[in-house]
């Protein structure tokens, strides 16, 4: 009588099927949580983007902010749960990309997950990015069409992809510097936990009589408050000890008003916070770090050991 040969049965095989199973059941419910989560209005975001949450590594997405569609370009640490966000405005060259990976190494050291945006020169000007958008040959214009006012619905935008994190941080090295001063001067985003201006050409000085977009003249009523709402906002001034330079520097009688170079203008912008905090009556929020060796390079503010002081992530 011929033997019965039972068949074999391979568990490692179908182990591994069933692992993948569970992995692509695991991925379309964590896609279908955030799109009830950001709701109707950012469906198409998440739509395009399903994996955000998911990815590692760097990635570029597009983002619609005030009727422009943005490139942004992003990077998640791998090993780290719940990043805070860290949103990173160019400078001059409007490098986003670049700066997006000058980040990436803090980002690993310190749990962030990054949005670098491009603000391409074809549609903002120096003009519009650089001193915000708020004048137009002298002239203030409608607050609607303010670069700056791009911020918040950018900021709500990430943590809408991130899902999770209510930490925001916000950082703009040279031009970014110049857009991040007005951002904080005129239409600060709500719950931002620090603001770091590295090494701008230009500051929205603390001042009731230096016109916009160097100061709070020519804004009319509620100046008043927006000048104290400004001095008691979490900000550093980030500068690097030798950008002492003049290469691209703002030369304009506004700008030299505010003193001979970058690292100058940026102590002369902290003593005059310091003062007008004083006659204003409010606490300021403000602090100024310096990284020691380093001139007028992102890279370099970005990958230095203060970066995190800058951030208010160690003490100083």
């Amino acid at each position: 009588m011929p033997k019965y040969r039972f068949p074999t049965f391979n568990c490692d095989r179908w182990r591994g099927v069933f692992a993948g199973w569970v992995r692509a059941k695991l991925a379309v419910l964590t896609t279908v949580a955030a799109l009830a989560l950001a709701g109707a209005g950012s469906a198409r975001d998440l739509a395009t983007q399903p994996d955000l949450a998911l990815a590692y590594g760097p990635d570029r997405l597009e983002a619609e902010i005030g009727g422009h569609v943005l490139r942004v370009y992003t990077y998640r640490p791998a090993h780290c749960a719940a990043p805070a966000i860290l949103i990173v405005f160019h400078g001059n060259g409007r490098g986003a990309k670049s700066y997006r990976d000058s980040a990436s190494v803090l980002a690993d050291r310190v749990c962030l997950i990054v949005f670098a945006p491009l603000f391409d020169k074809a549609r903002f000007s120096n003009e519009a990015y650089h001193r915000g958008g708020i004048v137009d040959d002298g002239r203030i214009l409608a607050r609607t069409s303010w670069t700056v006012t791009r911020a918040d619905p950018l900021v709500e935008w990430a943590r809408r992809f991130e899902g999770h994190s209510d930490r925001v941080f916000l950082f703009g090295h040279s031009a970014g510097g110049q857009f991040l001063s007005r951002v904080a001067a005129y239409a600060m985003p709500e719950n931002v936990e620090r603001i770091v201006i590295a090494n701008p050409s230009t500051y929205v000085l603390p001042d009731l009589t230096e016109p916009a977009p160097y100061g709070f003249g020519g804004l009319g009523a509620g100046a008043d408050e927006m000048l104290r709402s400004y001095l008691e906002l979490p900000l550093t001034i980030y500068l690097g000890d030798q950008d002492v330079g003049t290469k691209n520097l703002t030369s304009n009688a506004a700008a030299v008003r505010q003193g001979e170079n970058r690292r100058d203008r940026g102590w002369r912008t902290l003593l005059l916070a310091q003062a007008a905090a004083r006659e204003q009556g409010v606490p300021l929020g403000w602090r100024l770090v310096e990284v020691e060796g380093v001139g007028h390079t992102a890279r370099g503010m970005l990958r230095a050991e203060e970066m995190e002081q800058a951030l208010g992530l160690s003490l100083p």
